[in-house]
Parts: structure tokens; C-alpha cells; sequence
């Protein structure tokens, strides 16, 4: 195999096998240092002389002719495999070879080195053969130069170096070749002269792409660069197998400048020829485009000018022209790559093709710009058009609720249901008229869109419009006029509406107060019934509690009063919504019936205070005086206030109610036999003391007059007691309190 001729593709199974390696290392005289690491298994001669012719291809001249320092590392081999090897070096590289250090094992070949010592065959050989063991190998090459078996510092990766060495080659061989390629076609092309009907292809194209060529190069470089430069993790010297003096990087730079120029070249011969070549097409297809623009697709557009009187035919006419946009899309996206192709032509050429580049490339524009302008004028009238036509639908609909609405008779449970149902027909006016007001904007930026229809030509006439655009102006503006007056009429009843529904409410809130008047009342009559039961302990707090229940009586008076004009009020609401009253049926008579009841009752309780108020003041008269008469009158009164206290009140249906409860009754008739005994006692003292009355006489007629009142109350008690607890209790005669929680009310 020719050294010169060699490859590591054609040798990669051999060279993965590391029969020897430049590890980049360098002995002391700068020399390169070649390794040989046998191993345990029987090496191949042929292979490692394959190895070896491969490795001693690759540095230079110079590299060369400082000698190599070969390693043959004998530690997992045998002696005769070592002798073999160094001897084969004589017939490889002898004149390359300066010194082999043969690493041996730490106890072997003494007894075999001396029958045969490398070191007096040197003439013969032509290189000097020592052995030496691994440790004291730093004695003739730094350790910095050394790799790791043999306790150096240098890194070396074999598989990365291969891997490096393919690369490299890879590239010089593609880079050499397509230099040669462009190197004439550049020449081919300057004897041959320019002719413009030529094809825009080059005549061939290169074996090999030059950009991925170049890439390949540069990223070989920025590898080899950086291993250059970037010192081992230890701070020793970096690992450089291919450095300068092994040919790697100097000839991929230059490799890289003359490939770089060529491919200029070769670009500016293409540039060239395909710019003459595209002002024709150029021009052939914005002919295309500027015909179809100017014929078929002017006429589509000037056939679509309807807006359609509903959602569904404005649907329609806007599909039909999303079809007519999408066969304008095609010939548009042909100006969009034209007009760049134009662009990029305008950076060079003669004055000639420029102006010519520049003439087509305003045609196109002026006639594409003036489509697209017709085109999205339309699609804006559409659009509006939908959306007048959608709010127009809207409105009908809102309408017609609340027509129905208006239509349908009013008949609510209560005031607050016809308030919520007044709440609704106001909130449904109201969007009516929000709605309305939407229509009207949106008929409005129709109406301008139609009016303001660009022009096809500079000189056709944008003053009036056509019959078609007139048409569809008549129609937004029919469509808007007929929308308010159906609002206005829907107003008017809405007004019409509203004044029965407030007078609803007002019935319902006259019969609700009037109920509120039949309970207040019914509440007086229960509060009089079962509080006010207390008769006074002397005549100053019955006269007070005789002007309370006159101001209590009128507080009832005026509720009832209340009630009396609610319920007139109801009859006149009645009357004037035609429907039949439910105060006159059952409010009417509670109020009545209820008002009968307290009368009754306070008339009782009034006569009862007053009886009451005459016995006090006859009682503290008598005990002023001891003239029989005012004696007799105080035991007939209080006689005749038993009597009442013991009595029911009866209702004018002939129902009957006691005041209070039998304890309360109880403590009233003690109250007044206590206040009887005091009188008593006080006149038997003045009797005593006195000289005209006879003690005896009258002890026994105010006796006789107590124990007659006492039997009475007796009575009473066994009258009380047989009537049925119903729940009634004592409280507090506070009728000032009550008083005003019915006047708020």
C-alpha cells in the first residue's frame, strides 16, 4: 500500500486496533514520539507495518527530520515478539527512528537480554535500542510528554483522534476535489460570452455541496483550534495530536481561504445567470396576474353588490364572497414572491433592467392594491350588513315580547308581584331602546360604507351613487324607520300599562293597610282586655290612668278611622280598574266586628275607672269626716264597684270576656275591701273619740255592709276559678308605650 495513495477509511478496522499511535508527545530533541503498546495477544507484523506506514504519512517533512523516539511498550508481550517488532522498525522507518525505548517487565528477559543487547547492533540497525522499565522512563522524555501508562500527564484519546483523522480526511478530500470542479467553471465561464436566452442553471453543479463542505472545514477548525489552545484539566500542556507540525490545521485554513474564493466566484457566475433568466419569467407572470386581476376577477367582484334583508342572505352572500377572496388569495400570494423576486433583482444590473424591474413591479402593485381595496370594502359592507341585519332580528324579537307582554292581562297575587312585574316591563324597555340605538349606529356605518364604494378607474365618477347602492340604502333606512315606530308604539302602551299597574300596587297596599288597621285594632282590644286591669290605688292614680285610657281610646278611634278610609279608597281603585274589591266581602266586617269589640271594652273599662276614681274620692272624704251619710256612700260605691269588677263584658254577638285574669280580678276586689276596712277602722276611731254616734250601731252597719261584700267576692272567686286557663298574663299598664307604637305605625 503507497504511503501517499493511504487513507484511514480504507484502513479503519486496523487503526481502531491502537497497534500505534502519535500520542502528540515530543522527546527531548522536539521529536515526535511514536507508540507501540503490545499486548498479550499475538500482534500482527503486517498490521502494525500498516499502522506504522499510516502514522509516519502523516507529519511533515520537517517533523520528520528531527527523528522519532519510538515506545515499544513490552510489558504484556513477549521477547521475541519485542525483538521481532524492533527489528521490523529497521526496514519501516529507519532513517525516521532515533531512539526505541523498550518498557519491559519489572522481573523478565534479564537472562534473555544478554544473549542478545541491542545496543551493539546499532550500527546495524541504525538506531539506538534501549530497555529501561516504565518508571524509569521520565529519564529520556519528560513526563508532561509521556500518556498515562507510563505515568506521564499527557491526555490522548484514540477513538477521538480517529475519529478526527476521518474527518479530516473527509474534508480534504471533498474540499480538493470541488476546488478543482469550481475552479473550471469559473474559468469555462469567462472564455465563454454571455448569452441572455441561456438557462438560469449553472451547465453542472458541483460533486460535493460546498456549504455543507465549508461547515464540515470550519467546525474541523474551531475542534482543532480549540485543543490548540485550551490546556489540560491539570494544568499541563494540551493535547495535540494534530497540531502544526503534523500538516492538521495549517492545511484545513488554507483548505478553507482558496475553497471560501472559489465558491464566491461560483456564486456570483450563478447570481448572474439566473438574473437574466428571471426578468422574463418575472415578467410573464405579472402579466398573468395584472390580466386575471383586471378581467375575471373585476368582473366577480362588480356582480356581488347586494347586502341581502336578513342574517340568511347575508350569510350566503358572504360565503359567496370568501370564495371570490380565496381565488384572489391565489393570485396575490403570486404578487407577494413576484414583488420579492423584484426586490432582490433591484440591488444590481444595468440601468435598463432596472428601470424595466421597477415599471413591472408598479403595475403590479397598483392593480393589486386597488383590488384588494375593492375586496375588503365589500367585506366590510357585509360584515356590517350581517351585523345590521343580526341587531334588526333582535329587536323584532324584543319587540314582540314585549307586545305579548302588553297583551296578556295583569292579574298578580300581590303589590310586590306587580312591582317586580312593572321592574321587568321597564327592563324590557329599556333594552328596546338600547337595542334600537344599536340599530341605528350599525344602519349608520352601513349607509357610509355604501356611500364611500372606491372607485374601479382614476376616471370613472365618484359622485353619485349607482342604482344598486340606492337600492340598499332604501332598504337600512325602511328597515330603521319601521323598527322606531314599532318601539313608539310599544311605548305608548307601556305608558298605558304602567298607569294601571300603579294603581294595582296602590289597591293592594290600601287592603294590605287595611288589614294592617283590622290587626293593629284587634292588637288594642287584646292589650285592653288583658292589662288594663288595674282600678287605682287612690283617687290621683285612677284620675291619671281615666286620662290614659281616653288617649288609648283614641288611638283606636283613629285607627279604626284609618281602616274606614283605606277601605273607601279600595272601592274607588276597584272601580276605576273595573275589578271586583275583596275589602268590602271580609276586611270591611272584621273591621266593623272588631271595632264593635273594643268599644264595648273600653266603654266597660272606662266606667269601671270612673266607679273606681268616686269610690277613692268618697273614701278619702271619709276619712276626713264621720257623718253617716258619706259613710253609707262609700260602702254603697265600693258595693257596686264589686259588683262590676265580678261582671263580664258582653259583645254584641253575646260572647263575653273578662278583664284579666281571675287573679287579677282577685287582687282588684281586695284592693277595694282593703281600701273599705281602712274607712271602717278610721271611722270606728272618730267614733271613739267623738261624743255623737254610737259606736256599736255603726260598727255593725259597716260590718254587716263588708261580710254582704265579702259573700259577693266569694261568688266571684268560685265563678273565676271554673273558667279555663287560656294563657292570658299580667303585664305592665304601660299605655303611653303602646300609644306610640301605633302612631308609628
Amino acid at each position: 500500500m503507497s504511503m501517499v495513495n493511504m487513507e484511514a477509511t480504507n484502513i479503519l478496522p486496523i487503526l481502531k486496533k491502537k497497534l500505534a499511535f502519535l500520542s502528540g508527545g515530543k522527546d527531548r530533541r522536539s521529536g515526535l514520539i511514536l507508540t507501540i503498546p503490545l499486548c498479550s495477544d499475538q500482534t500482527s507484523m503486517e498490521e502494525l507495518s500498516t499502522t506504522l506506514n499510516y502514522l509516519l504519512s502523516i507529519p511533515s517533512e520537517k517533523c520528520k527530520s528531527r527523528g522519532f523516539t519510538v515506545i515499544v511498550d513490552g510489558r504484556k508481550s513477549q521477547w521475541n515478539i519485542v525483538k521481532t517488532v524492533v527489528l521490523m522498525l529497521q526496514s519501516v522507518i529507519p532513517a525516521e527512528v532515533s531512539l526505541v525505548c523498550v518498557v519491559k517487565p519489572d522481573e523478565f528477559w534479564d537472562k534473555k537480554v544478554t544473549h542478545f543487547c541491542f545496543w551493539k547492533e546499532k550500527d546495524r540497525l541504525g538506531f539506538e535500542v534501549i530497555l529501561v522499565s516504565a518508571n524509569k522512563l521520565t529519564r529520556y522524555i519528560e513526563p508532561c510528554q509521556l500518556t498515562d501508562e507510563f505515568g506521564g500527564s499527557l491526555d490522548y484519546d484514540h477513538i477521538d483522534w480517529l475519529n478526527k483523522r476521518l474527518v479530516f480526511e473527509k474534508f480534504t478530500k471533498e474540499s480538493t476535489s470541488l476546488l478543482d470542479e469550481l475552479s473550471v467553471m469559473t474559468d469555462s465561464d469567462k472564455t465563454t460570452p454571455m448569452d441572455k436566452d441561456k438557462s438560469a442553471d449553472c451547465s453542472f453543479l458541483p460533486s460535493f455541496d460546498p456549504e455543507a463542505v465549508l461547515q464540515t472545514g470550519h467546525e474541523l477548525l474551531s475542534e482543532l483550534q480549540q485543543r490548540r489552545f485550551n490546556g489540560s484539566e491539570g494544568g499541563g500542556p494540551a493535547w495535540c495530536p494534530m497540531d502544526e507540525e503534523l500538516l492538521a490545521q495549517p492545511q484545513v485554513m488554507r483548505l478553507l481561504d482558496s475553497l471560501r474564493e472559489q465558491y464566491t466566484k461560483y456564486q456570483e457566475l450563478c447570481r448572474l445567470r439566473n438574473k437574466r433568466t428571471q426578468l422574463d419569467e418575472i415578467h410573464s407572470k405579472v402579466m398573468q396576474v395584472v390580466t386575471w386581476l383586471e378581467g375575471p376577477g373585476t368582473d366577480q367582484l362588480k356582480s356581488q353588490w347586494a347586502i341581502g334583508d336578513s342574517i340568511r342572505a347575508s350569510q350566503a352572500l358572504q360565503q359567496k364572497h370568501e370564495e371570490i377572496e380565496s381565488q384572489h388569495s391565489e393570485w396575490f400570494a403570486v404578487y407577494v414572491e413576484l414583488n420579492q423576486q423584484i426586490a432582490a433583482l433591484l440591488g444590481g444590473g444595468d440601468e435598463e433592467e432596472l428601470l424595466e424591474l421597477k415599471g413591472l413591479q408598479q403595475q403590479l402593485s397598483d392593480v393589486c392594491y386597488r383590488q384588494a381595496s375593492h375586496l375588503e370594502h365589500r367585506q366590510n359592507v357585509l360584515q356590517g350588513a350581517h351585523e345590521f341585519h343580526s341587531t334588526a332580528q333582535d329587536l323584532s324579537q324584543q319587540l314582540d315580547g314585549l307586545l305579548g307582554m302588553l297583551c296578556a292581562d295583569v292579574a298578580p297575587a300581590d303589590g310586590a308581584a306587580i312591582q317586580q312585574t312593572l321592574k321587568h316591563l321597564e327592563e324590557k324597555l329599556k333594552s328596546v331602546e338600547s337595542s334600537l340605538a344599536g340599530l341605528r349606529e350599525k344602519g349608520q356605518v352601513v349607509l357610509d360604507q355604501m356611500s364611500s364604494q372606491p372607485s374601479w378607474t382614476e376616471e370613472d365618477n365618484k359622485g353619485s351613487p349607482t342604482a344598486e347602492t340606492q337600492e340598499n340604502i332604501t332598504h337600512v333606512q325602511s328597515v330603521m324607520e319601521d323598527m322606531t315606530l314599532r318601539k313608539q308604539r310599544c311605548e305608548d302602551m307601556v305608558d298605558v300599562r304602567r298607569l294601571k299597574m300603579l294603581q294595582m300596587v296602590q289597591l293592594f297596599k290600601c287592603e294590605e293597610d287595611a288589614t294592617q288597621a283590622v290587626e293593629w285594632l284587634g292588637e288594642l282590644l287584646e292589650a285592653l282586655l288583658k292589662t288594663h286591669v288595674r282600678l287605682g290605688e287612690d283617687g290621683q292614680e285612677t284620675r291619671t290612668m281615666l286620662d290614659k285610657h281616653r288617649k288609648f281610646v283614641d288611638v283606636a278611634q283613629s285607627t279604626y278611622d284609618y281602616g274606614r278610609q283605606l277601605l273607601q279608597a279600595s272601592v274607588v281603585l276597584c272601580q276605576s280598574l273595573r275589578c271586583s274589591t275583596r275589602s268590602s266581602g271580609d276586611t270591611l266586617p272584621r273591621l266593623n266586628r272588631v271595632w264593635k269589640q273594643f268599644s264595648v271594652s273600653a266603654e266597660e273599662r272606662q266606667h269601671r275607672l270612673e266607679l273606681a276614681y268616686s269610690f277613692h274620692t268618697t273614701a278619702e272624704r271619709a276619712l276626713q269626716s264621720v257623718e253617716p251619710e258619706v259613710l253609707e256612700d262609700v260602702t254603697a260605691v265600693g258595693k257596686t264597684l264589686l259588683d262590676r269588677i265580678s261582671m263580664p263584658v258582653i259583645f254584641p254577638d253575646g260572647s263575653e270576656q273578662y278583664f284579666g285574669s281571675p287573679g287579677d280580678m282577685t287582687s282588684s276586689a281586695e284592693m277595694v275591701r282593703e281600701r273599705l276596712a281602712t274607712v271602717e277602722e278610721h271611722a270606728r276611731q272618730l267614733r271613739d273619740e267623738g261624743a255623737g254616734l254610737h259606736p256599736e250601731g255603726a260598727e255593725l252597719h259597716l260590718e254587716g255592709a263588708c261580710l254582704q261584700q265579702e259573700g259577693g267576692l266569694d261568688v266571684i272567686g268560685e265563678e273565676l276559678n271554673e273558667r279555663e286557663e287560656d294563657g292570658l298574663h299580667d303585664g305592665d299598664d304601660d299605655d303611653d308605650d303602646l300609644e306610640r307604637g301605633t302612631q308609628d305605625c
